[in-house]
Order: C-alpha cells, then sequence, then structure tokens
C-alpha cells in the first residue's frame, strides 16, 4: 500500500451570508458511524473511528467543530479518498474540507483518527459552498461489523518510528488499523470500541473492558448505549494483551486493586474471557463472534494466552464462536502501518473462509 500524503487543513473563520447553505448534525442528509450522540446543539464524536459523512453537488464544503481538548486528528476523505488531516481546536472553527471540486456529485466523510482519552469533538454540522446543495444520504450498509479491542485496535502509535510508541494522537490513526482495514474491505458499517490499555480482567487504568462495552459516552459510567441500534454481523474481540503483561506485576495499583496479592490462576482468566463473551452473546444472539488476539507478545511461541480463549470457546460450546489469533510480529512497539496490514489481510481471509455474510 502506497503511503498517504496528507495535508494539514488550518481552521478558518468564514463570512457566511444568510444564504450559505447549512446543514446542521440531525439533518437527515448526514450519515454517522461508529457510537455517537448527541448535545443540545452538536453532535459528539468520541470513540476511535467514528465518523460523519454527506452527499452532495457542488465544489465545496466545510464543517463546524470544537474540540474539547487539543489531542484529536480527524481524516477528510473525499470521494473516498484520504485529502486531508485535521488538528481541531478547543475553540468553535469552521474548516474547509473540500473546495474547488470539479462539477458533479461527491461525498466527504470525517472519520476520528483518534482515541477517547484524546477527548470529545463537538460537531455543529456543515456548510455549503455556494451552489452546493446536500443530497440525499445513500442507504445504509447491509454488513456491519464491531470490534471491541486495545490499543492494537486503536491504531496506537502505527504511524510512529518502530519502538518509539509515542502517546501523541499524532502518531494514531484508526483509520488504518487492521480494524478499519477490514470493515472497509468488505464495505461494512464500522464500530469501533477500543481504548489504549484496557483489558478484560485488568487495565493500566482503574476500568475493564467489562465495564466499558455497554457505555453510549466512554467516560460516563451512566450513560448506556442501545444495543438494538447497530446489531453487528460480526463481532471482533482482541483482548488479553494487557492482561498478560499485568497478571506478572504484583506491584502495580490495578493488579492489586483486581487481584489482591494473588494473580489469577488458568481457570479464573477462562471463566473471566467466558463471562465477557457471554455479555456480548446476550446482546447479540445471532452474531458471528471472533474471539482474537495479536499480533503483540501474548501470541509468541510458549504463550498460554491463546490456550485460555481456546478453552473458553470450547467450554461455551457456541457454533458461531471462533478463534483467530495474529502471529506474533515479533519487532518493538505497537504495530506500525505496515503490520496492521498484515493482520487485516490475515483477518479478511480468516472471514472469507468461514463466516457468510
Amino acid at each position: 500500500m502506497k503511503p498517504i500524503r496528507f495535508f494539514f487543513l488550518l481552521p478558518v473563520v468564514l463570512a457566511f451570508s444568510c444564504s450559505t447553505p447549512f446543514i446542521s448534525p440531525d439533518s437527515a442528509y448526514i450519515s454517522y458511524e461508529g457510537r455517537v450522540f448527541a448535545t443540545d446543539s452538536a453532535m459528539v464524536l468520541s470513540w476511535p473511528g467514528t465518523s460523519v459523512s454527506l452527499a452532495f453537488e457542488g465544489s465545496e464544503v466545510s464543517a463546524i467543530l470544537q474540540d474539547l481538548d487539543t489531542a484529536n486528528y480527524y481524516n477528510v476523505l473525499v470521494d473516498g479518498a484520504v485529502t486531508a488531516k485535521i488538528h481541531t481546536d478547543s475553540l468553535k472553527k469552521t474548516y474547509v474540507l473540500a473546495t474547488g471540486l470539479p462539477t458533479g456529485k461527491h461525498t466527504v466523510q470525517l472519520f476520528k483518527r483518534t482515541e477517547w482519552d484524546k477527548g470529545k469533538t463537538l460537531f455543529y454540522g456543515f456548510r455549503l459552498g455556494k451552489r452546493t446543495k446536500a443530497l440525499e444520504a445513500p442507504s445504509p450498509k447491509t454488513r456491519k461489523i464491531e470490534f471491541y479491542g486495545n490499543s492494537i485496535t486503536c491504531g496506537y502509535a502505527n504511524e510512529d518510528v518502530e519502538g518509539k510508541d509515542r502517546w501523541f494522537g499524532y502518531y494514531e490513526n484508526n483509520y488504518l488499523s487492521y480494524a478499519a482495514l477490514t470493515a472497509r474491505h468488505f464495505n461494512a458499517a464500522y464500530s469501533c470500541i477500543g481504548k489504549s490499555g484496557i483489558g478484560i480482567t485488568v487495565s493500566w487504568f482503574p476500568m475493564v473492558m467489562p465495564e466499558m462495552y455497554d457505555r453510549l459516552d466512554p467516560t460516563d459510567a451512566s450513560s448506556k448505549w442501545d444495543f438494538s441500534a447497530f446489531t453487528p454481523d460480526v463481532v471482533v474481540v482482541n483482548l488479553f494483551q494487557n492482561d498478560s503483561w499485568l497478571v506478572q506485576k504484583p506491584e502495580h495499583p490495578e493488579f492489586i486493586r483486581q487481584f489482591g496479592t494473588q494473580a489469577p490462576d488458568a481457570s479464573s482468566l477462562i471463566h473471566a474471557y467466558s463471562r465477557f463473551i457471554a455479555e456480548l452473546r446476550a446482546k447479540y444472539p445471532d452474531s458471528h463472534i471472533i474471539c482474537a488476539l495479536g499480533s503483540m507478545d501474548a501470541t509468541r511461541d510458549g504463550s498460554a494466552w491463546p490456550g485460555y480463549i481456546q478453552a473458553s470457546i470450547q467450554q461455551m460450546n457456541d457454533p458461531k464462536l471462533h478463534a483467530c489469533f495474529f502471529p506474533y510480529k515479533n519487532t518493538g512497539g505497537h504495530p506500525l502501518v505496515s503490520e496492521h496490514e498484515v493482520m487485516a489481510d490475515s483477518l479478511i481471509a480468516f472471514i472469507e473462509r468461514t463466516i457468510s455474510w
């Protein structure tokens, strides 16, 4: 895959006449993917990989955005191709997403590269240029796929230098994660429920996936997602990498909080994994669930962690549960874009030979 050349879009203050078409964030012309939620005047994008799209006819379109942090980045896609990278500001500003386009029909998409710990973004709507009009939103995609994962699934540091692993949002690009690559291959609606550092039994911070997976606003424990709003055909769970590290750190505060002084044994880990998968199965009775792991050292030769997942699947005796393990990449740090591409190829091939959808 050729590297994408990014162009940064700087915020601009534009003087719009009253005749300039404005498309409000709740308009039926606008399509969203991922768990987004509303405030009084804006839609909130928080989870990695959430996106907002508009079809239009004309030459120019802008978006009105405000970030609640300064660490978020977005890809701009025009007619399906990445054309720019936006670093959103904490001031409410207008960003020109496309201008000077040839006559005809076009699409524009804002795609959140960064995960929710980088803060929320308020989307206040689109502004259209002169002689530009919104078109009816395309029909919903027939396939749906949802991912539950940690930093690997989020795309943490995938655009960094090998081994640097810097936490800045600049280096994270969920659009080129194995998860998003897989979703686009199948032209599937995409949902990514992920957070760097999270595990099933223990995380690097005081929350585990069984406490986060059902949230609409990931920062609010009382904000619950309506699972009937998005029923995936395929669910991919790629967790246990952080557990595999932290169960070996009895001095870590989260080890102590979750386990006390005694690390969980194999039976406890298998039970915890099965319990989480059973919660997902209760939400999605008919979905295929792929229990994945890798491509970091939880799948290195001799690791016990793939075996815990296999034992869980065997105990649950569910014909729509599948195991798919990504080989250990054996390089420093988190997977880079090229390694995400290898993971995506592996997952795509697995889905194509295993699942009819």
